[in-house]
């Protein structure tokens, strides 16, 4: 899908949701600015704040003076993964946008990979982990995760989790999403795949957080996606099969 000049042919919106990722959120910044620099004419790079009480901001704003292509969307509170990821699709404006999360366990620079693979034909190129770079606990839990949900939802993408995702904007931003939470990626997902859109999916490497600790893993917010799982299940499964009746 390369131009003759040697870009892709795509304008491209870049996106990382961020919560107290003072630590790692510069240098995807930096390293996708420098991905993109000399293959997409026309991108732009976006981080929503959502509401970090570390540096984040203030990094942000130091690297918005040398990177004009960034937008820094800022949440005052701390909203949820899901809002982050909502004002995201919102705030995009190219023709593709992609995503991944500030903490660093991907490499940016393999956004790349999906825009190859990215063509007239298609909506959404997922990528999916080669091998998970967690520890034990959370392998074990996040394939059990992605077991149940897949089932529950009959979700044919083989990694639901994996956050490196490259979207259609147009498709994304009509889908209506609403869940504040990480079910979110559930959500997304199933209406992305309901709604009939063409998917690829490519492997991508994943590697172990260097930095910070996962905001998944305690049990407030692990009975709120499973609260929120329930509920989504009712609106998007249950529901509509009863309406179908």
């Amino acid at each position: 899908m390369n131009s003759m000049r040697g870009y892709y042919d795509v304008s491209a919106t870049v996106f990382f949701p961020a919560f107290n990722d003072e630590m790692t959120i510069g240098s995807l910044v930096v390293e996708a600015d420098k991905a993109l620099r000399d293959k997409v004419s026309d991108y732009e790079i976006i981080v929503v704040n959502d509401g970090s009480i570390d540096s984040t901001q203030e990094v942000l704003e130091e690297l918005s003076t040398h990177y004009p292509q960034l937008r820094i969307i800022r949440h005052e509170k701390n909203r949820g993964y899901g809002a982050a990821l909502i004002s995201g699709f919102s705030g995009a404006s190219k023709d593709v946008v992609f995503y991944t999360d500030g903490d660093g366990q991907y490499d940016v620079k393999e956004m790349m990979l999906l825009l190859d693979k990215f063509d007239n034909g298609v909506d959404v190129v997922n990528g999916y982990k080669i091998s998970r770079s967690d520890p034990l606990h959370r392998i074990i839990i996040g394939n059990i995760y992605n077991f149940i949900v897949k089932r529950l939802f009959n979700l044919k993408l083989k990694d639901v989790d994996c956050d490196f995702r490259l979207i259609r904007t147009s498709v994304v931003q009509g889908l209506g999403l609403k869940s504040p939470s990480g079910v979110i990626c559930v959500e997304l997902v199933r209406k992305l795949e309901s709604a009939g859109n063409s998917f690829r999916e490519v492997p991508v490497h994943h590697y172990f957080r260097a930095h910070g600790k996962s905001q998944f893993f305690n049990f407030r917010r692990v009975f709120d996606v499973g609260v929120g799982l329930i509920l989504l299940w009712f609106e998007l499964v249950f529901m509509k099969a009863f309406k179908k009746k």
